[in-house]
């Protein structure tokens, strides 16, 4: 005779908050060895001069603060996604309004479209997938 066994996996909308906190670029972040991928948010690539700038403002603006995210249960790559807040701020609108990302519509439903700069707009290179 044979068994067969069917799993049912009940995937979530979960919340983690930052013991440690790496930030690896302008749209993922790393909590307590858990990399979370901002949702709706197109940065730079980390090899470009605008993609370590808008690391170095993520760094800045994420410096003491308390961070969480509300993860929606998808992933992409090795990377969670979610919208993560540093003392209650959405940072994915907060570097988005700083100018060193742009908007991924596809993901994001066009919250964030109202803030993107000009001069991101000018300057960066939004992503095919967006």
């Amino acid at each position: 005779m044979k068994f067969g066994f069917i799993v049912f996996v009940l995937v979530a909308a979960t919340s983690v908050a930052a013991g440690t906190l790496t930030i690896r670029d302008a749209d993922t972040i790393v909590i307590d060895g858990t990399p979370v991928r901002l949702n709706g948010a197109d940065a730079p690539e980390l090899q470009t001069r605008a993609g370590k700038s808008a690391r170095r403002w993520m760094v800045n603006f994420l410096a003491g603060k308390s961070v969480s995210c509300d993860l929606n249960g998808e992933r992409t790559y090795d990377r969670w996604v979610g919208v993560c807040y540093a003392d209650g701020q959405d940072i994915g609108a907060a570097v988005i309004a700083a100018g060193h990302t742009l908007d991924c519509m596809r993901y994001s439903d066009g919250r964030y479209k109202h803030l993107e700069t000009p001069a991101a707009r000018a300057r960066l290179h939004r992503a095919r997938y967006c």
